[in-house]
C-alpha cells in the first residue's frame, strides 16, 4: 500500500512540474535585470528578518523570508493597528504545531526597499509566539507569492538580498545548480547517514531555524537512529504553537556534492501530516542552508548553491534544556526539559531571567547565544515568587 501511495505522489508531482514548466516557458527569453539590493538581519538558527511596508502605511515592519510558506502573511495584531477587517475563509494553514483557519486581506501591496509589489493576498495569522521566541516583533512572513515573481539572491556573507527580474541569469563559478521539485514549496533531495543510508526528499525551508528535522515515523520504520544514541528533550516554535521534540545528532548529510558530518537533528511526531510521509522525510532548515549563498530562481526551477565563509562553521551541539522567550518586556524560561542540566540545577518554567553570566542587558538573542557554548559554565540569576535566586550549570554537548 505504501509503495502505491509513493507512486501516486511521484506521478502527481511530475504532472505539476510539467504544467508549471510549460507555464513558465517564456521566462528564459530575457536577461534578468537587478531591481534592488538591501540588507537583512539574521535571527537564531540563521532565520532571515527583513524590513518592509504594508500597503500605504508608513510603518516599517519585520518579515521573515520563508521558502516553506506558500503565500504571504501578516500578523493579526499588526493588522488591527491599521484598522483593516480581514475576510474570513475556510482555507487552512498547517504547521508542525497545528492547523488553523485563516482570513485574508486581498489585493494589497508589499513595499520592500526599492521594490513595490502589488496585487498580493495576505493571509492573517497570529505570530505572537514567534515574536516571543525571537525577541523581535514578527509582523509577517514572505513566501512563494513574492519569491515566485522574481529571482532572489541571498548573500549570507554580506547579509544582503539582491532581487532580479525573471530571465536568464549567470551564476558564479564554483557552485552547484539544482532543479528542485517545485510547486509553491521547494523539495530538496539529500542523502542521510546514521544506522542506515537513505536517499530522501525534504522541504527546503530557509524559514526554519534548524539544521535538520526528521519525521518520527520514518526514523522508527527504518531504524535510522543508532539504538544506543541518546535523545534529548527539546521544543521548537512553529505555526500552531510550540512542539516538544527529540534532539540528537546524525552521522552525515549530503546535498548534491556537499557533505556535512554530525548534524544536529530534531525528530518530530508529524501529527498534522506536514510532510505527507512517505513523500517527504522531514525539513532541511536554514542553520544548514545559510552555509551557502543562494540564488532562488523559481520561474526557471533553478536553485544555485555556492559555499560561503560560513560553510565550515560549527553546528550548535549545546544543550541546556532551558527554552527562553520574551513575554512582554521580560525574558522568561518557558520550558525546562526533564533531566536536563537546567532542571538538575533547579531552574523552573516561569522563572524570570535577570542576568546570564553577569549580562543584564535583557537581550534575548544574546542570552540564547550564551547558552550555545558547549562546556561553558552558566551563572543565571532569576526572579521567582518576588525573590532572586542564583543557579549554576554546565552546558552539555549532544555530540
Amino acid at each position: 500500500m505504501k509503495q502505491v501511495v509513493k507512486i501516486v505522489w511521484i506521478l502527481c508531482f511530475q504532472l505539476v512540474i510539467f504544467i508549471y514548466s510549460n507555464a513558465q516557458e517564456g521566462s528564459f527569453d530575457q536577461i534578468a535585470k537587478k531591481i534592488t539590493s538591501f540588507n537583512f538581519k539574521q535571527l537564531a538558527g540563521g532565520v532571515i528578518l527583513l524590513k518592509a511596508q504594508f500597503s500605504d502605511f508608513a510603518d516599517s515592519l519585520n518579515f521573515i523570508l520563508d521558502t516553506g510558506s506558500g503565500g504571504v502573511s501578516l500578523d493579526s495584531t499588526t493588522l488591527s493597528k491599521f484598522n483593516i477587517t480581514p475576510i474570513g475563509s475556510e482555507q487552512t494553514i498547517v504547521g508542525i504545531g497545528g492547523i488553523r483557519k485563516v482570513s485574508f486581506v486581498n489585493n494589497k501591496r508589499l513595499v520592500l526597499p526599492g521594490l513595490s509589489i502589488d496585487s498580493l493576498n495576505f493571509h492573517i495569522n497570529d505570530y505572537e509566539i514567534l515574536s516571543n521566541f525571537y525577541g523581535e516583533k514578527i509582523d509577517g512572513i514572505i513566501g512563494y507569492s513574492v519569491l515566485s515573481r522574481y529571482i532572489f539572491q541571498i548573500n549570507f556573507d554580506s547579509t544582503c538580498i539582491h532581487i532580479y527580474t525573471k530571465g536568464k541569469i549567470k551564476y558564479p563559478k564554483g557552485g552547484w545548480l539544482y532543479n528542485p521539485i517545485l510547486y509553491k514549496i521547494p523539495i530538496q533531495e539529500a542523502k542521510i547517514y546514521d544506522a542506515t543510508i537513505v536517499e530522501a526528499r525534504f522541504l527546503f525551508d530557509i524559514g526554519a531555524g534548524l539544521s535538520l528535522m526528521l519525521n518520527k515515523a520514518f526514523v522508527n520504520e527504518n531504524k535510522f537512529i543508532k539504538i544506543k544514541k541518546e535523545l534529548f528533550a527539546h521544543s521548537v516554535v512553529g505555526i500552531g504553537g510550540a512542539v516538544d521534540l527529540q534532539l540528537t545528532v546524525i552521522k552525515r548529510l549530503q546535498i548534491g556534492p556537499y557533505k556535512f558530518n554530525n548534524i544536529p537533528t530534531l525528530i518530530f511526531e508529524d501529527s498534522y501530516n506536514v510532510t505527507s510521509y512517505p513523500y517527504l522525510f522531514g525539513i532541511i532548515g536554514n542553520d544548514l542552508l545559510r552555509r551557502f549563498n543562494l540564488t532562488l530562481n523559481y520561474a526557471n526551477r533553478e536553485f544555485y548553491f555556492i559555499p560561503n565563509t560560513h560553510y565550515n562553521d560549527f553546528f550548535d551541539y549545546a544543550y541546556s534544556g532551558a527554552e527562553l522567550y520574551l513575554l512582554g518586556n521580560k525574558i522568561v524560561i518557558s520550558n525546562v526539559a526533564k533531566n536536563s542540566p537546567a532542571e538538575k540545577a533547579g531552574l523552573k518554567e516561569g522563572d524570570i531571567i535577570i542576568s546570564v553570566n553577569n549580562f543584564m542587558n535583557q537581550n534575548l538573542q544574546a542570552y540564547k547565544q550564551l547558552l550555545q557554548a558547549t562546556g561553558d559554565k552558566i551563572k543565571m540569576i532569576v526572579q521567582r515568587d518576588y525573590s532572586l535566586h542564583q543557579f549554576e550549570f554546565k552546558i552539555k554537548s549532544i555530540l
